[in-house]
């Protein structure tokens, strides 16, 4: 079923024109609309940077993802299959899958509903045409986004030194930004509801992936001229806990939640 809808995003005063329709590709026995998570994302903003779950086995649990490497060691992208590091340098590498991640959230990505917007959008009004189709303010929804952006801005951090525990906020200020203009690549992400925070990071969180497989990062501001939105809803999650030490006697009742924020954001808190 296809059709043409117009949206008129008020907030900006602009016009929005997409086509959707919906997609049914079988993915075989593999499991389908479910999350799957290595580590805490509390515990990963909270300093639990060791790595300890190996790549080729997160490959198992999903074909599409992001997540963080070894000692924060840059940003992770997974993507049709394969699994992206982008390091604070800019240099960006499949990983070696003997490697392993310290947090990480993946599924098998079938996509229920696509969009296609042939107009400008900004961030602000990309998510809130999102928020407009993704009605469910409690689902868990996979977005991956393809296209062409006038304008991206992306951060990784620069590895830390083993059982280094000090909290991803207060590292704001060694982020290395990357900046793109007239780029074409992938936004691989999620919306998760809030119900979900601590244990993943709820909200939109995306990584981006160019299209020469050669540059990305954690999304921090995004400008597009034409992208196709793809969108899997997902019903479950699971969590692998990690068997570490540090794990076992980290604190989690301590309320990160302005932490979180701030990460995401890329600045510290109120900026």
């Amino acid at each position: 079923m296809r059709a043409t809808i117009i949206l008129l995003v008020s907030t900006l005063v602009t016009t929005l024109f997409f086509t959707t329709s919906f997609v049914n590709t079988p993915l075989g026995d593999k499991p389908l609309n479910h999350l799957f998570t290595v580590g805490v994302g509390a515990g990963l903003i909270g300093g639990l940077y060791d790595g300890y779950y190996p790549y080729r086995m997160l490959k198992q649990h999903g074909d599409f993802g992001l997540g963080a490497p070894d000692k924060l060691d840059g940003e992770l992208v997974v993507f049709q299959g394969k699994i992206y590091q982008t390091q604070s340098t800019g240099k960006t590498f499949i990983v070696n899958d003997k490697q392993m991640t310290s947090f990480a959230m993946v599924n098998f990505f079938q996509p229920d509903i696509k969009f296609t917007i042939s107009s400008a959008i900004t961030k602000e009004s990309l998510f809130h045409f999102l928020d407009s189709v993704l009605t469910n303010v409690n689902g868990l929804y996979a977005i991956h986004i393809n296209g062409k952006f006038s304008y991206l801005k992306t951060r990784a951090f620069p590895p830390v030194k083993e059982h280094d525990h000090t909290p991803l906020a207060s590292m704001l200020n060694l982020q290395h930004f990357f900046e793109f203009n007239n780029a074409q690549g992938d936004l691989i992400g999620y919306r998760l509801p809030s119900f979900m925070d601590n244990t993943n990071i709820s909200g939109y969180h995306f990584h981006f992936l160019n299209a020469q497989k050669d540059a990305g990062g954690h999304m921090i501001d995004v400008k597009a001229d034409s992208i196709t939105i793809e969108i899997d809803q997902m019903d479950s999650y699971s969590i692998q806990v990690p068997s570490t030490t540090d794990f076992e006697h980290f604190d989690f009742k301590k309320n990160r939640e302005e932490d979180i924020k701030s990460v995401e954001r890329g600045k510290g808190a109120g900026k």
